[in-house]
């Protein structure tokens, strides 16, 4: 595979070397992607979970629209699949309006996550289908979401040829493999062995014998302004390859969610120096003209037939597509949901819950039960906000605080069910995991209870050091009561109503949810795990205070040895 610089297109047949206009007509790219999409949290959230994020693009997307407007300036869009499928009609828009629309892979996915070549390109035809479908006109070029293409990742160009992209924008040419070749600073031609397109990178400045990106997003946002002012100004001297420049949509807007669980380095480059970002573009936008790649490229644009019947859309995003329905048999259960200042959480609860419902039917039909922990935020009013309008959502408050473990007694006292759930509200377990617990409460069974630390279970992103005190404590009290449950801390639960009412049950706050099981196993009552995955939460900030946690447990537990041990039954 060979690259040469390309300043002009001396009367090429094909569209691997099109025309490029002067170095004063330079190029804005600008990635279509959602807050919750970025690199920086793709440890914490799953694609699966997309679903229970607030979406903030179509508003980020009309923000960029006007911004370009203001200025006389077009772009290139580079648009997910899963956001062509969900949104055609915003890239519709986009189109009309003189931009030119792109594809990045489907669902934000790094080159190391296709399995093959092939898997690769079937990703890549979804997502180009899906922008077509919404445009009607051929997508030209490529830029993927999953992280920028090094050297080692020659065969995706291969395969972007291969399905006949005309141009790339995915390789930043700063890692050794692009230091020995000034050329490709700029856009330049790559040859494979299925044809030729165009690599159309974000430009850098040398430093010290190193390429320093300057064009935009994360760099943009954290080295100093005068610096990238400077070296945009040395570019226009220096350069004949038209400046690219990049941004993403959602770095204007302020006011998007905080993720309190994301590591320092990940909120750095997320949020740091947002507030500066439109300005500075804005600044940009003034002094220089900007068009789109294709402009740069002279590609003209080809009206497509719109093939709607190639992109199918599954309930992975959460939204029902049709009225909820249940069974005349279906299982009546009440999902009790403790909150104590929640208000942030509450929009993201709502979503989840939304899908539950989904996934829950036809054949358990759920009543909602949240319990309000005397919070002293507005979780009280904004829980009647979102859910009041619910015929199948219900509201208790306490008149004090009295912790996690009183708030799900009060939520089983006030069920109208057998059956009844708790769950957190920041859904550290995946509530839709209830499809799968509640058939587990049969006739002899008094308690399904989530273990993540079961064989089969599973903790993701959650701090060691919480983890040690968890399982230490598990451990402790599948060491000193008859059951050998691997998870005695959970809140994540099924319980037979009936059968919790009578238990003489003191604690009120986490220690609570282990005393539960505890009078359970003393009991002799049927217990059954699940094995599940506990996940760190991803808004705010836990309520457990450790010190006082552990000195409780340790309370408790020694209190547990005695009862069993000392021959009195359990009351």
């Amino acid at each position: 595979m060979t690259s040469s610089v390309l300043t002009a297109n001396p009367a090429a047949s094909t569209t691997a070397a099109p025309r490029l206009l002067t170095a004063r007509q330079h190029v804005l790219t600008v990635q279509l992607e959602d807050w919750f999409h970025v690199r920086a949290f793709n440890k914490l959230i799953d694609r699966e979970q997309w679903y229970r994020f607030e979406t903030r693009l179509e508003r980020n997307a009309h923000a960029t629209l006007e911004l370009l407007d203001r200025h006389g300036a077009k772009a290139t869009f580079f648009v997910l699949g899963w956001v062509a499928a969900r949104l055609p009609e915003l890239l519709a828009e986009i189109s009309r309006r003189g931009h030119e629309v792109a594809c990045s892979d489907f669902s934000h996915r790094s080159l190391k996550e296709f399995a093959t070549p092939d898997d690769f390109k079937t990703d890549v035809l979804h997502a180009r289908d899906a922008v077509e479908c919404a445009t009607g006109q051929r997508v030209h070029g490529f830029r993927t979401s999953g992280g920028w293409f090094s050297r080692h990742d020659q065969w995706a160009l291969d395969a972007l040829a291969e399905l006949g992209f005309a141009y790339d924008a995915s390789r930043l040419p700063r890692k050794l493999g692009f230091l020995e070749d000034a050329s490709k600073r700029g856009i330049h031609q790559v040859d494979t062995p299925h044809g030729s397109l165009l690599e159309v990178p974000p430009s850098t400045t040398r430093v010290c014998g190193l390429n320093v990106p300057i064009a935009g997003g994360n760099w943009f946002r954290q080295l100093p302004r005068d610096f990238i002012n400077g070296a945009i100004e040395d570019w226009n001297r220096n350069q004949t390859s038209p400046f690219v420049l990049y941004f993403h949509a959602w770095e204007l807007d302020l006011e998007q969610p905080r993720i309190g669980a994301a590591g320092l380095v990940n909120r750095i480059r997320h949020y740091r120096n947002l507030n500066r970002m439109r300005e500075m573009i804005d600044e940009l936008l003034s002094q220089h003209h900007f068009g789109t790649v294709a402009e740069a490229l002279g590609l003209k644009t080809v009206e497509v037939e719109r093939k709607a019947e190639t992109v199918t859309l599954n309930t992975q995003d959460g939204r029902a597509r049709v009225p909820v329905l249940h069974s005349a048999d279906a299982t009546r259960a009440t999902i009790v949901i403790p909150c104590f200042n929640e208000e942030d959480s509450l929009p993201y609860l709502a979503r989840t819950l939304e899908r539950v419902e989904f996934e829950l039917a036809p054949h358990i039909a759920p009543t909602f039960l949240f319990v309000d922990d005397c919070s002293r935020d507005r979780t009280w009013d904004v829980m009647h906000e979102v859910f009041g309008s619910k015929p199948n959502c219900r509201f208790v408050q306490h008149e004090q605080n009295s912790g996690v473990s009183k708030a799900i007694l009060t939520g089983i006292k006030h069920a109208e069910t057998e059956v009844v759930c708790s769950m957190d509200c920041d859904c550290s377990y995946d509530p839709i995991e209830l499809k799968h617990m509640i058939p587990l409460l049969t006739d002899d069974i008094d308690l399904v209870t989530a273990s993540p630390y079961h064989p089969k279970g599973r903790v993701k992103n959650v701090p060691g050091w919480r983890l040690l005190l968890s399982k230490g404590l598990s451990q402790l009290y599948r060491i000193v009561l008859p059951q050998r449950l691997h998870t005695w801390t959970s809140c994540f639960r099924v319980y037979r109503k009936s059968v919790i009412e009578k238990l003489d049950l003191r604690e009120n706050g986490f220690l609570g949810t282990a005393e539960v099981v505890a009078q359970l196993s003393l009991r002799d009552s049927k217990i059954v795990e699940h094995p599940a995955t506990l996940e760190v939460r991803i808004f705010g900030e836990s309520k457990m205070k450790t010190m006082r946690t552990i000195r409780g447990h340790l309370r408790l537990i020694a209190r547990f040895v005695k009862q069993r041990f000392s021959g009195v039954p359990p009351p």
